[in-house]
């Protein structure tokens, strides 16, 4: 057994069909009287009925949540928040509207109660980023980790096919590294593990019955443990290079995750042998990086960057900020490095299938 040293983050977690209908306890449980809505604007209706609902609980709404939390954004957020004297803030939605709330908590410690639509994972985690100047910035705070999460998966089961997919294969993202990470616990190898597999059986089904609730459900549970390592260990090499093509180039997030996963997997596939094992066991599977590429690929999701809208011209500098600063990594990676990266991106910009 090798030594370890694990600390969970305290977020209490209300799971099930229906479980919205805690809210209004869950809201007194943390005193809260006047929150925040947050939302982005395709899921402003869905906020508004929310606070409406909610009555004299509901400070106010604000759907301008966007991707990658432009600092704009984040500061017009924090003005509303302070304005309408919320105490708290509600978050309806995935990673936008979550990392929303998280730009607010940081800086009025405003508590989060979450309730996820998507299977991003962010509200399991004290990650936090703001993209300023095409630069996205991350860093971690237990101010921004949510108090209390509420997974319903009655509200994923209209969440659209193509953005269940790929918002899953994000959620993977978090536990394939969270299995190589340098602070990685038995705890959190297993936790990653059922995550991997809960997904990996869920998605196909949800390609064909949308509206399965048993799949709804397993995805959700399944991104819940994703989230939960997430929050736990340190991320590498995959989540620099998606912070970079997102917060520099304004790639769609969940996209860039699907895209990117199984060439950073590929790439890291010698240095971590027992972690590709692993993710091979959870998808059923006898090779960690295909198999990751063919659930996307065979379950319609994206598998290039140019299918996304990046040009083959900013490929070189999304090298060049990849190894300027890069996160740890079991395979080393770095300035000396970059031509490597460069190779790894090339491969998730033309779709190819790993080796």
């Amino acid at each position: 057994m090798r030594s370890f040293v694990h600390q969970a983050p305290a977020t209490r977690v209300v799971f099930g069909a229906g479980s919205l209908a805690h809210l209004e306890r869950e809201l007194d449980r943390l005193g809260l009287r006047r929150v925040l809505v947050l939302s982005t604007p395709g899921q402003a209706a869905a906020a508004r009925a929310l606070g409406e609902r909610l009555g004299p609980l509901c400070a106010g709404v604000f759907d301008r949540a966007v991707m990658h939390v432009p600092l704009g954004v984040a500061i017009e957020g924090v003005e509303a928040a302070r304005s309408q004297r919320a105490d708290g803030t509600l978050a309806l939605g995935g990673g936008s509207t979550i990392g929303l709330a998280k730009a607010i908590a940081l800086e009025t410690g405003l508590p989060i109660v979450a309730v996820p639509t998507t299977y991003a994972g962010s509200e399991m985690t004290p990650i936090h980023g703001i993209t300023d100047g095409g630069i996205k910035r991350t860093g971690r705070d237990p101010r921004v980790l949510p108090r209390t999460v509420i997974y319903d998966p009655d509200l994923s089961r209209d969440l659209p096919v193509g953005i269940s997919v790929t918002s899953g294969m994000n959620a993977m993202a978090h536990a394939v590294e969270a299995l190589y990470a340098s602070d990685s616990t038995p705890m959190t190898d297993l936790m990653a593990e059922e995550g991997i597999r809960a997904l990996a059986q869920a998605l196909p089904v949800l390609r064909h019955l949308p509206r399965d609730e048993a799949a709804r459900s397993d995805a959700l549970y399944g991104a819940w443990l994703c989230g939960a390592v997430l929050g736990q260990v340190g991320m590498a090499l995959h989540h620099k290079l998606c912070h970079v093509l997102g917060g520099s180039f304004n790639l769609p997030h969940a996209e860039v995750h699907t895209v990117v996963l199984p060439q950073a997997t590929a790439f890291n596939a010698s240095a971590a042998p027992q972690a590709m094992a692993r993710v091979a066991r959870a998808l059923g599977v006898g090779h960690a990086a295909q198999g990751l590429f063919d659930l996307a690929r065979d379950n319609g999701a994206p598998v290039s960057l140019r299918s996304l809208g990046m040009a083959a011209a900013d490929l070189d500098r999304a090298a060049d900020l990849a190894a300027a600063q890069p996160y740890w990594n079991p395979r080393p990676v770095g300035p000396d490095q970059r031509d490597a990266l460069r190779e790894l991106l090339q491969r998730a910009w033309d779709g190819t299938r790993p080796d």
